[in-house]
């Protein structure tokens, strides 16, 4: 595991020639760019320390994360704070957020994290307006908690949501009926173009309302749907895809994005994240 991580550390450093601070200190992007440990699944269960000591070793220091399967939340937190890993935001499953939203809340604080995020609305496909009532008044209720315990609630789209209803799609029905105190939003760039939604022109719409956003690119040529699904294949290197980064960029800037995180499903995510860092810190 540690020839992993110095064989991508070594990639990254050829590909970008940047220094391997995440921290974009010119150009267009300003912030940092932060991590979906997601990003890593198939790598925690070779060595949870390993593959930490790899994320560092890229240059980040923010992550959305979770414990891997078989960590504490306790430990997970000790071994992050040991490499100077913050957890800014974790997720948790949307039963887990109903049923117990103090629990959310304890574990959030455990790693640290100001910012809980649920990604997917259990529901029969297609996905219906029941389905995006049925969320709203869920999330309106358990944001209210997370909010009274210092945590901001944000829920992630998933595609699904941009099923056309009224005048514009159920995605707009959850914004609008659910209270801006108690529910935020995490815009997946990816899971906003699959569906055929503008994520810049969401959030010019909706502003403040979205605090948290996963960078991610769709492969050219993939046609999407409502479906919520796509093969991790079509996740591709940012700047490659179909998203509009710089504009996309710039209007999260404008919207007062907190955190930025790169997602990378894709089976090639080794070779394709350092591009992705290199491409964003080379933005103007």
């Amino acid at each position: 595991m540690k020839q992993f991580a110095c064989s991508l550390l070594l990639l990254f450093s050829v590909l970008s020639g940047y220094s391997l601070t995440a921290q974009s200190q010119k150009g267009l992007f300003q912030g940092e760019i932060g991590l979906q440990t997601y990003t890593f699944r198939n790598s925690f269960p070779q060595g949870v320390e390993a593959t930490l000591d790899t994320i560092r070793s890229l240059g980040f220091v923010e992550l959305e994360a979770n414990p891997p399967k078989g960590v504490s939340h306790e430990d997970f937190r000790k071994m992050c704070d040991a490499r100077g890993l913050k957890i800014v935001a974790t997720g948790a499953g949307y039963e887990e957020l109903v049923r117990d939203p103090l629990q959310v809340v304890k574990n959030a604080r455990i790693l640290g994290s100001s910012f809980v995020m649920v990604a997917w609305i259990p529901h029969k496909a297609p996905f219906k307006l029941d389905d995006a009532m049925r969320a709203a008044e869920d999330f309106n209720k358990a944001g209210k908690v997370l909010k009274e315990n210092g945590i901001t609630f944000c829920y992630h789209n998933h595609g699904y949501e941009f099923t056309p209803h009224g005048a514009g799609t159920l995605f707009d029905y959850i914004v609008e009926n659910t209270n801006p105190e108690y529910v935020s939003f995490e815009l997946d760039v990816l899971w906003a173009i699959h569906p055929g939604a503008d994520p810049v022109a969401l959030l010019k719409k909706y502003g403040s309302r979205f605090k948290l956003m996963h960078l991610k690119d769709l492969r050219k040529g993939v046609k999407g749907d409502y479906s919520g699904g796509t093969p991790t294949s079509n996740d591709v290197t940012i700047g490659t895809g179909q998203a509009k980064f710089p504009a996309i960029i710039r209007a999260a800037q404008a919207a007062g994005i907190k955190h930025y995180f790169i997602e990378d499903e894709s089976p090639v995510f080794m070779q394709q994240v350092p591009k992705s860092i290199a491409y964003l810190k080379s933005l103007k």
